[in-house]
């Protein structure tokens, strides 16, 4: 549901149901071999090899192949998905927690790779790229035009561990062409986004998936922020679509107190997994709250539903997404992949928090948080959907239920007003890291010799730049009435001139002060 950010730029897929029609078959050969209704397993290899050899025209049996198991698998679950070749080293790289490349966070600014801001401390910092370098040729190869696609800017970008690519590039700033050449190295993909103090004793940790560094990530920063005297955590999972299980566990572990049962699954066979909390977590005193959103999912559910059934803490924000399916994945020889759903999980209750889901009906079942919009739940608690047959308790006897998502002790509506919820969408995507590269792509002296606090004060108040958003949105073709949202608005793009010109530190710091789920939190 996300476009691309600027920081991270991941490739997402989607899996989409094929319909398969097979119409009478007419003039075969008489001797053409029956296919055996016993064994069943064999139909569709012996139906490739058929097409293969006797179809009147050349076909593309690999997409064949494709089709076929993408529409086998939809019509079993909407989490049971097909993953091709060409997605899977990415998909796999992202939840590896790393890969080899040249350290730069881009976009394509008029058909041409522009820098927004080389990695801290990775090779094209260190090799003199700056922000605002317009990337032109990967060795020979022209890297800008029309034409040119994401996977293969990375293919020329990426490479192996030491190995060198000659870029030229095109510096605005000094209006010359420079040859410039990176050594690749390791650039490590961070699942914890920012780890700072709210106030003098209450720590924040953002987790934007989890990977397999997340684990080690968020136990650094605990005690990071333990030092700085943290006594009160938050931990914000707030579109957070999930990842590794394991990582979720492990976080568990780190706040919940010995032999606290944190998750359990059960497969096809009624055979029951648990998984339990261990002595000498970083965190097992202290307040814990949880943050969650429409769009944490998944890991994001199995931390939370931890944390809220053993009342170690509070969740707050609004109902979760609702995935409750565990998969398995089993890759092929040509390096594409299949995750199957092989158990369901439960909270330490023993909730359930999958939603409904129709099979083979995937794209109604992703476009359910659609409805939530227009039923009013994303405003209002009592719009929530409960069912009383699902009712569940906590450790200490507090009613949750399940059914569909983990549902919050604190609810806090959505910032927007009621009837914008396009706007939502857009400040959780990359056209407002977009717009603000481009401020200061036209304007390079900005914020030049600013310190951060001088920054803050100098926009603390008056914004000319909700309106130039506005704008801008316009030319992009979204007419959006920003009038009702200017405070959501310019809050969103003061913190990223913050990030772009001083930090992901900084981003929060801004994003966070006036955020009404944290304020909901520090009330407590």
């Amino acid at each position: 549901m996300k476009i691309n950010k600027i920081y991270i730029p991941i490739l997402l897929f989607s899996c989409l149901a094929f319909g398969m029609l097979l119409g009478n078959w007419v003039n075969f050969p008489a001797s053409s071999s029956a296919l055996s209704k016993k064994n069943y397993k064999n139909k569709i290899n012996t139906l490739i090899d058929f097409i293969d050899k006797e179809y009147v025209d050349e076909v593309k049996t690999d997409s064949i192949v494709d089709l076929t198991v993408t529409h086998i698998l939809a019509n079993l679950d909407p989490h049971s998905v097909y993953i091709p070749s060409s997605e899977q080293s990415t998909l796999a790289e992202n939840m590896k927690g790393d890969f080899v490349g040249i350290g730069i966070n881009f976009y394509a600014l008029n058909d041409t790779i522009a820098v927004v801001k080389p990695i801290e401390n990775g090779p094209a910092l260190k090799s003199g790229i700056q922000r605002g370098d317009r990337i032109l040729y990967a060795d020979n190869f022209k890297l800008f035009g029309k034409n040119i696609k994401n996977e293969l800017i990375y293919s020329k970008l990426k490479g192996e561990k030491d190995s060198e690519v000659m870029l030229t590039i095109y510096r605005k700033s000094a209006n010359k062409l420079l040859k410039i050449k990176v050594k690749r190295d390791v650039i490590p993909l961070k699942s914890i986004d920012a780890a700072v103090m709210l106030n003098p004793t209450t720590g924040y940790i953002k987790i934007n998936r989890f990977a397999e560094t997340t684990g080690k990530e968020f136990h650094n920063a605990l005690l990071t922020l333990k030092q700085k005297g943290m006594q009160s955590l938050v931990i914000d999972v707030r579109e957070n679509g999930g990842g590794i299980m394991e990582m979720a566990i492990q976080i568990a572990d780190e706040v919940l107190h010995d032999k606290d049962l944190i998750v359990f699954t059960k497969n096809k066979k009624g055979a029951i997994e648990k998984t339990y909390a261990t002595a000498g977590g970083s965190f097992e005193k202290g307040k814990v709250s949880v943050l969650l959103d429409e769009n944490s999912a998944s890991a994001s559910e199995i931390l939370a539903g931890a944390i809220q059934d053993n009342d170690r803490g509070l969740i707050c924000g609004r109902r979760s997404f609702g995935k409750g399916l565990v998969q398995r994945e089993m890759t092929f020889d040509d390096g594409s992949a299949v995750r199957l759903t092989i158990a369901r999980y439960y909270t330490p209750s023993g909730r359930s928090i999958q939603k409904p889901y129709i099979k083979g009906a995937s794209e109604a079942y992703y476009k359910e948080s659609e409805t939530r919009f227009e039923s009013g739940e994303l405003y209002e608690k009592d719009k929530i959907k409960i069912a009383d047959s699902l009712k569940f308790k906590t450790k200490r006897g507090r009613t949750v239920y399940g059914g569909g998502g983990i549902v919050p002790d604190i609810f806090v509506p959505l910032e927007v007003t009621h009837g914008n919820e396009s706007l939502e969408y857009i400040l959780q995507t990359g056209i407002v890291g977009h717009f603000v590269f481009e401020q200061l792509d036209q304007h390079p002296n900005l914020f030049q010799d600013v310190s951060f606090s001088q920054f803050q004060m100098q926009l603390s108040h008056t914004n000319p730049y909700v309106t130039l958003f506005e704008h801008y949105l316009k030319n992009m073709g979204l007419n959006i009435d920003l009038s009702h949202n200017k405070a959501v608005v310019n809050r969103y793009i003061v913190a990223e001139f913050a990030r772009q010109c001083y930090g992901e530190n900084q981003y929060y710091q801004v994003l966070l002060k006036d955020d009404p789920v944290i304020q909901a939190v520090l009330k407590r």
